[in-house]
């Protein structure tokens, strides 16, 4: 990274009639204009100093290189140090902003696979058509779930229950008397999910934001609908004659616990033999997912009649949640597990930047928010810190934030070159990405669909196709080998 000197120490060259400008008040945005703009540009193409936005580093090209770079500069070549000017926070935030145009430079330049119905698309290792699933009479679906007899469930955020019958047709009517949902921001009825023993038990277990509205203040008309209080609960039921029976409690939280924020429910559920994973994302509370005894930001492990397992890493501590598994977490919305030998992964929702996938094993402390790789949205710092002893690094993470949603190992045979690659949904950057893991490293990774709207789920099929859930426009598709 080469800078002028005179350029880029200009803006805090005054006279004595002149104001500092007080840097730690403003956002990273302003302080790149303010610092950085008039040597490497606005748009980061460069001028009278380097790009940096074209993957050409002279001084090492990792977060920390880059922020040693900021923070203690080079005379020689004209890089002002910033130390003592910036904060360590700030300085992080940088590091972001360039990541993040960066990225969107290096994006700009590549074809990424946009596909239609029925049409070829071409990816490194198979090819596959989309083949409509649902393609109308849905609103905001949120997760789909597979029953033997070839029907499909998927849930509707704002409270509903469809059937997808196995010829294809969306029967019209939700299932009736399923457990009353808050929809309230990012939360309402969330991820289903059908028990691997179904033909034998019946169940199916649902995620929801479960609570209570006060009364609407009729002195303020911005309240309609009354202050809603809210956490992620699972329960399970069965469906008879097109009616939720049977419905037993698997896990809620304390209801001094419920809070009236709309964001980070988290929720996915994943069944391993016997075994009940499920998430409750951190409700916004940030530190709050760092307490043992709040029930946010946490993964959860129980046996799949709601009870807890006594080898359970906080079995029997006081305060702490029922079944609590990990903690350290913001809002994972995908989970599952590898095939290849039962290993969990979850990708979790950073801030602006530092989308996650996690390995997940008992116990640990994932780090949210002590240390992340984004910061907050509006430009602020939010930690100057990746790595602390204690806490888990992510196994990869993204920056742009990709808003990582649905996850799913492909274990079908009917993309056999895929088989047993992860692939990451992903809502803002409307994507699907594929990734084959090796000793908890990525060693591939390729966008093999794009812009075909948002993806809020990715299931592989019993099938051997892979689902995906659509919102704006939604709808439910699957990708089919292109020589079906």
């Amino acid at each position: 990274m080469k800078r002028i000197l005179p350029l880029l120490l200009a803006p805090i060259i005054c006279s004595a009639k002149d104001e500092v400008p007080d840097y730690k008040t403003m956002n990273v945005s302003e302080v790149f204009m303010n610092l950085c703009a008039g040597c490497h540009g606005k748009d980061m193409t460069g001028g009278q100093g380097t790009s940096l936005v074209d993957g050409e580093w002279d001084h090492g090209d990792t977060d920390n290189a880059i922020f040693q770079t900021i923070l203690k500069g080079n005379l020689e070549l004209g890089m002002t140090p910033w130390e003592g000017i910036l904060t360590d926070k700030q300085i992080r935030s940088l590091v972001i902003l360039i990541r993040e145009k960066e990225k969107e430079a290096i994006a700009n330049g590549i074809n990424f696979p946009e596909p239609e119905v029925g049409k070829l698309v071409e990816t490194e290792l198979e090819n596959y058509q989309i083949e409509m699933v649902v393609d109308e009479g849905l609103k905001i679906p949120w997760s789909i779930s597979f029953l033997p007899d070839g029907r499909k469930l998927v849930t509707e955020k704002e409270g509903r229950l469809r059937i997808v019958n196995a010829d294809g047709t969306l029967d019209p009517q939700p299932v009736a008397g399923t457990p009353e949902v808050i929809v309230h921001g990012q939360g309402g009825l969330m991820e289903v999910a059908v028990h691997p023993d179904y033909e034998t038990n019946g169940w199916i277990y649902l995620a929801y934001a479960d609570g209570w509205r006060d009364k609407p203040d009729k002195n303020n008309k911005k309240d309609k609908k009354g202050k809603a209080h809210a956490i992620t609960a699972i329960v399970r039921g069965r469906i008879k004659d097109h009616q939720w029976t049977d419905q037993e409690e698997i896990w809620k939280a304390d209801k001094k616990f419920y809070g009236s924020s709309g964001v980070h429910f988290g929720t996915r559920i994943v069944f391993d033999k016997g075994y009940l994973y499920f998430i409750v994302g951190e409700r916004g509370g940030n530190m709050e997912a760092q307490d043992l005894k709040n029930p946010k930001g946490k993964i959860y492990r129980l046996f799949d009649d709601g009870t807890e397992p006594k080898d359970n890493p906080f079995y029997g501590k006081s305060g702490i949640a029922k079944g609590t598994w990990t903690y350290g977490h913001r809002n994972p919305q995908g989970m599952d597990l590898d095939p290849r030998d039962g290993s969990l992964y979850a990708t979790e929702h950073g801030p602006r930047g530092g989308d996650e996938l996690n390995w997940i094993r008992p116990g640990l402390n994932y780090g949210w928010p002590v240390i992340t790789y984004g910061m907050n949205y509006n430009g602020t710092p939010l930690s100057d810190l990746t790595t602390k002893e204690g806490m888990e690094q992510p196994v990869i993470h993204w920056t742009p934030s990709i808003a990582a949603c649905g996850l799913a190992f492909y274990s079908g045979d009917k993309f056999p070159a895929w088989e047993n690659d992860l692939f990451v949904g992903a809502l803002k950057q409307q994507e699907i990405r594929r990734l084959r893991i090796k000793d908890r490293q990525v060693m591939e990774q390729e966008v093999i669909l794009k812009n075909i709207g948002r993806i809020r789920d990715v299931r592989s099929g019993p099938d051997g196709y892979l689902y995906v859930v659509l919102n704006d426009p939604d709808k439910v598709i699957r990708l089919i080998p292109a020589n079906n």
